[in-house]
């Protein structure tokens, strides 16, 4: 059920049949010069409906934005901040809470650090909050791994390279423009630095050039298995 296509006549007779919701979170981000910037966001949705296909679960409207740290300086890029981000999920979820939601899952398309930390942060504070509330935060990107043992051939990769120009070849081919040079980011561990770009020039984590339409399938249908299993568990503990 995807609220924003929903009458309030709709939505009130879904809460009959489950008190489970998804919001997706991505970003507005680069991925390279093939993959467009809504990229972690298409993800999330895709995953969201697939499971919304295999059980009663509502889907609530996307968030585009996301803290955005080592790829601020790259075309394209739109980033909030940590704190921006906390108070839109603590104000979202308490709104869906008022609404008679339940079990909340955070599915995050976008997997930065700073980012997943601060979803953490917030549906810890929802749980002191709300006493009968479950919250999930779930990073798609460990959905991926989880299956891509024998399925992918790019070790490391992450950042529109194997796996996320396989997903966008399968769901949104026409917005997938090429493809780009395996590359690796090389910033030095531990060291916080100013010219951002300098370290990570073409903005690919991974090899895209090992990508298919048929790994794409594959892995969004494995990681909607997951996924739905782990909101079987949410669900059985409240």
């Amino acid at each position: 059920m995807i609220i924003e296509e929903m009458t309030m006549v709709e939505f009130g007779a879904g809460l009959k049949t489950t008190r489970t919701v998804i919001v997706p979170f991505g970003s507005t981000e680069q991925h390279g010069s093939h993959l467009p910037l809504d990229t972690d966001t298409l993800q999330a949705i895709d995953i969201a409906r697939v499971a919304a296909t295999r059980r009663p679960l509502f889907i609530a409207p996307p968030v585009h934005y996301g803290v955005c740290r080592s790829t601020a300086q790259h075309p394209g890029t739109i980033g909030i901040s940590t704190g921006t981000l906390k108070m839109l999920v603590l104000d979202l979820v308490s709104s869906l809470y008022a609404q008679g939601l339940r079990y909340v899952i955070l599915l995050s398309g976008h997997a930065g650090t700073t980012h997943m930390a601060t979803l953490v942060d917030a549906g810890e504070e929802l749980l002191n909050r709300f006493t009968d509330i479950q919250i999930a935060v779930i990073k798609e990107y460990d959905l991926a791994l989880k299956v891509a043992q024998g399925l992918l051939e790019t070790p490391g990769d992450s950042h529109a390279g194997e796996i996320e120009t396989s997903r966008l070849l399968h769901s949104h081919p026409l917005l997938v423009k090429g493809t780009s040079p395996a590359e690796y980011p090389s910033f030095p561990p531990g060291i916080l630095v100013r010219d951002k770009q300098k370290y990570w020039p073409g903005g690919i984590w991974g090899d895209p050039t090992k990508a298919s339409a048929v790994k794409g399938k594959l892995l969004q249908q494995h990681m909607a298995d997951r996924l739905c299993e782990m909101i079987v568990r949410l669900e059985e503990m409240g």
